[in-house]
């Protein structure tokens, strides 16, 4: 089963693409700021869904990280 990765922190958008992704067939984590999402980031996450305007660290600072990472 794929895993997606959704760094939101909006609530209510991490409930609606959560139980969308859930129906769909995927695998879900939810991280609510830029630092949870560079934590949860790992091999096994086969998409990332991410918001810009985080808090903590912004969208693009999350995805410099994850790029050197992967």
């Amino acid at each position: 089963m794929q895993k997606i990765l959704i760094v939101e922190d909006d609530i209510d958008i991490q409930d609606i693409l959560k139980n969308h992704l859930i129906d769909a067939g995927y695998e879900v984590a939810v991280a609510s700021d830029g630092v949870s999402g560079i934590a949860m980031f790992g091999d096994t996450i086969d998409l990332v869904l991410l918001d810009i305007m985080l808090p903590k660290i912004d969208g693009y600072g999350v995805c410099e990280v994850i790029r050197k990472r992967s």
